[in-house]
Formats: structure tokens, C-alpha cells, sequence
């Protein structure tokens, strides 16, 4: 399945040493680079799409305040 999200071969690769990084340091457990891509792809599908979304919508929150700020300036 192709992403929704248009990331590049080195972010995907630098997000998935984050994560082995993470397992290291926080669980002391050592994961190879698939298991890293794999949880990374996972991140990518099924999480980035509900920050995604709630950037979408404090986007828009902040569009309309700002229409509400011009239109309250017209005379």
C-alpha cells in the first residue's frame, strides 16, 4: 500500500533510527532496521494521519479567526 504522505527515502530512514534509538534508550532492547522500518510504516499509516488531521483543523480554526478579525474591520 502506497502512503498518503509523500516522505522521502532519508526521512523514512532517519525516522526509523529515531525509533531504534528509542527501543535502546527507553527499553533497553535492540531492534534491527526492519522491525524499525516496519513500526515506522505503521507510524506513517495509521498515526500520521490523525495529526495530519488535527493540524488541518487548527489550520482552519485559525483561518476563520483571522476572516472573523478582516470582516470585523469593514465599514
Amino acid at each position: 500500500m502506497k502512503s498518503k504522505f509523500d516522505i522521502s527515502k532519508e526521512t523514512k530512514e532517519n525516522m526509523a533510527e529515531t525509533i531504534m534509538e528509542y527501543f535502546a534508550t527507553e527499553r533497553g532492547e535492540d531492534i534491527g532496521n526492519l522491525a524499525a522500518m516496519l513500526m515506522t510504516d505503521f507510524i506513517i499509516e495509521e498515526i500520521g494521519p490523525i495529526f495530519y488531521n488535527l493540524g488541518v483543523e487548527e489550520s482552519k480554526s485559525y483561518i476563520e479567526e483571522k476572516l472573523d478579525d478582516m470582516y470585523g474591520i469593514m465599514k
